[in-house]
């Protein structure tokens, strides 16, 4: 038994799977700012905030990452219309990568506040500094800078398990991808193409992740 190699179907499928791209660099872009935003605060909630919003977010972090992120997708876009609460599966989407990603960032960036001397906040809050100020001027920079290899990390991850979310029809990269091998009975070939797409957008995320991290926050940031 023979197999041939044909991608005589490529060029008719160039635009789903550029829409497919397009969708999962969405997902991305929207998970990656709003999921360090809430690492941001978690992480910083978690150390100063009063005692129970330090155990709500202990608990939250402990259950996100203890359980599968495929299950946690699945509970928000199919168990929660129980609740009353339906979501566009792209909203979905968005709302359980953010969760999930925030819950391990929270740890990245925690442990980055931590190695910031606290030195350095004192002597700020002397000179007249609001804490506030202290934290977003002096600590978090620092503490940014050397996390931002492990954020990097973590985002690009981010960005590949987005494929799960073809399970509840998000159509991005995966989804186009089963459509594909679906219509042309090529999946082999389908699935080499679109793992090669995979592979571009994580070496050019993770590149544009350091230069932008250069820029903003100064030499070293590999």
């Amino acid at each position: 038994m023979s197999f041939l190699v044909a991608f005589a179907w490529l060029p008719g499928a160039v635009g789903d799977i550029a829409r497919g791209a397009a969708t999962t660099i969405l997902l991305i872009v929207v998970t990656t700012l709003v999921g360090t935003l809430l690492s941001i605060l978690g992480a910083a909630g978690r150390r100063n905030g009063p005692v129970f919003v330090k155990r709500a977010i202990a608990v939250y972090v402990e259950v996100m990452r203890n359980t599968p992120f495929l299950v946690q997708l699945f509970f928000i876009f199919f168990g929660l219309p129980s609740l009353g609460i339906r979501l566009d599966p792209i909203l979905a989407a968005m709302l359980a990568m953010t969760l999930n990603m925030a819950a391990y960032t929270i740890e990245i960036v925690g442990a980055g506040l931590d190695a910031v001397p606290g030195g350095q906040t004192e002597a700020a809050l002397a000179l007249g500094l609001r804490p506030r100020q202290v934290f977003i001027k002096i600590v978090l920079p620092q503490a940014l800078k050397v996390i931002y290899p492990a954020l990097t990390s973590q985002i690009v991850i981010m960005m590949l398990e987005s494929a799960v979310v073809s399970q509840i029809a998000v159509r991005e990269l995966t989804y186009e991808a089963d459509m594909l091998q679906a219509r042309t009975f090529r999946s082999f070939e389908t699935y080499f193409v679109v793992t090669l797409v995979y592979l571009v957008l994580s070496m050019a995320l993770r590149r544009l992740l350091v230069t932008g991290g250069r820029r903003v926050l100064g030499a070293g940031v590999t």
